[in-house]
């Protein structure tokens, strides 16, 4: 079993910065892959950015790419989402999930374990 919860998010203007934090429980937190997703309303949820369980591999939606930063710490069981020239269009409730396969992907179906999420909300 894995708990995760999700801290961080906020109100920001329009090109402004949040980082969003995911603590995960369990003690083989290192060998999953972590993503990010995120839900805007009357919308689809869809994938943000993935992490693989040594760190080195990374994936962003095209979206995202070059604004936001996807990071681990293994020793603190926590991944991150570093969030910057944020833009109104990145308005949603954002979900840490876990893969614990760590097949590196982006289709939700391999993530088992989800946070309750975390609304971020950036005005124009």
């Amino acid at each position: 079993q894995v708990r995760l919860v999700e801290t961080g998010g906020g109100l920001v203007q329009a090109g402004g910065s949040l980082r969003l934090s995911c603590a995960a429980s369990g003690d083989i937190f290192s060998s999953y892959a972590m993503g990010w997703f995120r839900q805007a309303p009357g919308k689809e949820r869809e994938f943000v950015a993935l992490i693989r369980r040594n760190g080195a591999l990374t994936y962003y939606a095209d979206s995202v790419k070059g604004r936001f930063t996807i990071s681990r710490d293994n020793a603190k069981n926590a991944v991150y989402l570093q969030m910057n020239s944020l833009k109104p269009e990145d308005t949603a409730v954002y979900y840490c999930a876990a893969d614990v396969s760590d097949w590196g992907v982006k289709r939700m179906n391999a993530y088992g374990y989800w946070g309750q999420g975390t609304q971020v909300t950036v005005s124009s």
